[in-house]
């Protein structure tokens, strides 16, 4: 077993309690910190001990340095697990941790360092032979250099944060005026982000796939790969949806891509668990793009294929242990696929969501994994990442891995907070991603005008009735034969139901089966055999509607007598509002600058404001063409949902 008998995490969220779930599997003591928004958060109920750190602001809590050193001399915590985020690629928390004898769960800080630095990664992934993308390997100083520079490698290009990652501080652009605007704005991205305002440009490669190697190194000098991750589903350069392996690689371009991976750790001389993350083209040409030097959102399905644990493994490394295996031992086995649960709303431009979870329930199933932080009843704060929870599935093909992932996000239950489960529900039933055709701008060319739900197929439709009506029989507990119709999306469906041992028998159009399931009155998920089909469903009784959900799309059912469902159908519906003569905020959040002036015309996307939230900078666009009548909030303000920013006339 290592020499650790405590350790400290140094993070939040899910990926705390994913680190406590294997410390205490080790026998290792966990210890928590936690910021004043998170005392009652589950990191926090989940550890052994815990150390309070500060106020909500992050600057003031998960990334000070000292308050970390401080906890772990408090608890006698001997090393230190950073996660990912905060202070996981800051060299100054290993050397800190170092002066005050205490282990470091990652690499060197030298290492760190130079990885950390995107030009300096370049440099030597460069003189390591390993293939990087055309560009300019220094730091640009300025729009008017960063024009020039793109004028020499030709548009599209792309300007990256230097001291980056997790897509802040990145931007595209195909013409000067664009480039002069990314770069404004990615430099102030970066400067909040990372406090470093630093940005490189490099050729920007068209509808590239995003596929990384997962690489491990000991202090012995053995390093290892661990094979591919795809993720190439992307939404303004975050990661939604990652898989193990990639369905594009074959066998020689796998081999190749492990060995460039492996080089570069070598010439980094890296020690622990890390990623390097390369673009495919559709050639399967790769290029690097950066190494992370820490463990990965998407860890997960790499531990599904591979058996095993990153965390462990990190632990061990730090305390000295050299890798229990060599790259021949290492094999494939299966698919898995993972899904990012986000406090956002996809039917309103993603705009992240922050509340009371008044409803939460993971779903559970064959090969089913959930890396959850949250529970019912907990809040999610504004000042840190949206992420709810990651939902992983596995299977011995991609097409099972796939189906199981899909059927465990029709079961998951989030309510109170907006939330973007049914757009990854969609995804995943999207006919392109199923054929394994995916590129970074995947969500952008398959939802090009964002995200409303979806159209479901006659299939679904009938499913839906069905569903509706085994839960209006289970709730009615109707003794015999309830002849009813059911009034969904604008047509009537008459059925006949009956309660049965195992379920509800249903008569519809000529044809009568049994709807199989154990659900029961108030349960916010319903998984049930229909026929052949075994479909879940979120649902959840609204006056005298069941909603239910499954696939991405939506439906409000009514199971109501025959002869009530005409009478309701010529009920009329209420005008729509008004609209609003004020620009309010969609989400809770700082001002950070206000564009438009009183008395200022303006017309339809135009930008009016940015607010931060959760880490991501949201500009605010006109919907229609007016002018500004007065500015009611300023820059600084911090603002709730719905507070007017400006009043139109």
């Amino acid at each position: 077993m290592p020499s650790f008998k405590k350790i400290l995490i140094a993070n939040r969220g899910e990926i705390a309690c994913r680190i406590m779930r294997t410390a205490k599997r080790m026998g290792i003591a966990a210890v928590a910190v936690y910021s004043e928004a998170d005392a009652d958060a589950r990191h926090v109920r989940d550890a052994d001990e815990v150390v309070p750190i500060g106020p909500a602001s992050s600057a003031q809590s998960y990334l000070d340095v000292k308050k970390i050193v401080a906890a772990c001399r408090a608890t006698g915590a001997e090393a230190v697990h950073p996660g990912y985020g905060f202070l996981s690629e800051n060299p100054a928390l290993p050397r800190a941790l170092a002066k005050a004898g205490i282990a470091f769960i990652g690499p060197d800080p030298n290492t760190i360092a130079a990885m950390g630095d995107k030009i300096a990664a370049k440099q030597i992934a460069a003189k390591a032979g390993v293939p990087t993308v055309p560009g300019h390997l220094g730091v640009v100083p300025d729009a008017r250099a960063a024009v020039a520079i793109a004028h020499r490698i030709k548009y599209p290009v792309m300007l990256k944060a230097a001291a980056g990652g997790g897509g802040k501080g990145m931007r595209i652009a195909r013409t000067d005026a664009e480039l002069e605007e990314a770069f404004r704005r990615a430099a102030g991205e970066a400067k909040t982000a990372f406090g470093d305002a630093r940005l490189f440009i490099e050729k920007y490669v068209e509808r590239p796939r995003h596929i990384e190697i997962q690489v491990l190194g000991d202090g012995h000098g053995n390093v290892v790969h661990l094979f591919e991750r795809e993720c190439s589903i992307q939404r303004r350069h975050q990661k939604v949806i990652e898989e193990a392996p990639s369905p594009f690689l074959d066998a020689k371009t796998r081999s190749r891509m492990g060995e460039a991976a492996v080089a570069l750790a070598r010439a980094a001389k890296y020690c622990s668990a890390g990623t390097v993350e390369f673009i495919v083209d559709r050639k399967r040409n790769f290029y690097f793009l950066e190494m992370n030097t820490r463990l990965q959102v998407e860890h997960p399905v790499t531990e599904l294929v591979t058996g095993l644990d990153l965390v462990e493994l990190m632990i061990r490394i730090a305390a000295g242990e050299p890798l229990p295996f060599a790259q021949k031992d290492l094999q494939l086995a299966g698919w898995a696929v993972e899904a990012r649960v986000y406090a956002e709303d996809p039917r309103r431009g993603f705009l992240p969501s922050a509340g009371r979870l008044v409803r939460y329930a993971e779903p559970a199933g064959d090969g089913v994994r959930v890396d959850g932080g949250v529970y019912e009843g907990a809040e999610i704060p504004i000042f840190y990442d949206p992420m709810i929870a990651k939902v992983a599935a596995c299977g011995k093909n991609r097409a099972t891995a796939v189906a199981r992932l899909a059927q465990a996000l029709d079961g998951f239950v989030v309510a109170g907070i907006s939330h973007n489960v049914d757009f990854l529900a969609a995804m995943l039933r999207n006919p392109r991603f199923r054929r394994g055709d995916l590129s970074t701008d995947f969500i952008a060319r398959e939802f090009p005008k964002g995200f409303g739900g979806v159209k479901p197929a006659r299939g679904e439709v009938e499913l839906a009735v069905l569903a509706a009506t085994t839960a209006h029989a289970i709730t009615t507990r109707s003794p015999g034969a309830e002849s009813a119709c059911v009034m969904l999306d604008g047509d009537d469906f008459p059925v006949i139901a009956r309660r049965a041992a195992d379920g509800v028998t249903i008569s519809r159009s000529r044809r009568t089966q049994l709807v199989r399931t154990d659900w029961q009155p108030g349960q916010p998920a319903m998984r049930a055999q229909i026929g052949k089909v075994e479909a879940v469903f979120r649902i959840e009784r609204r006056g005298l509607a069941w909603r239910l959900a499954r696939g991405g799309a939506a439906f409000e059912a009514m199971v109501v007598p025959r002869h009530a469902a005409a009478l309701l159908r010529r009920m009329k519906p209420k005008p729509p509002a008004a609209r609003s003569r004020h620009l309010v905020s969609p989400m809770p959040g700082l001002l950070v600058s206000i564009a438009v002036t009183p008395g200022q015309e303006i017309k339809a996307g135009e930008a009016l404001a940015v607010i931060e939230a959760m880490k991501m900078e949201n500009v605010l666009r006109a919907e229609r063409d007016g002018r500004v009548a007065r500015l009611v909030a300023k820059p600084g303000d911090s603002l709730a949902v719905d507070q007017v920013i400006l009043e139109f006339e």
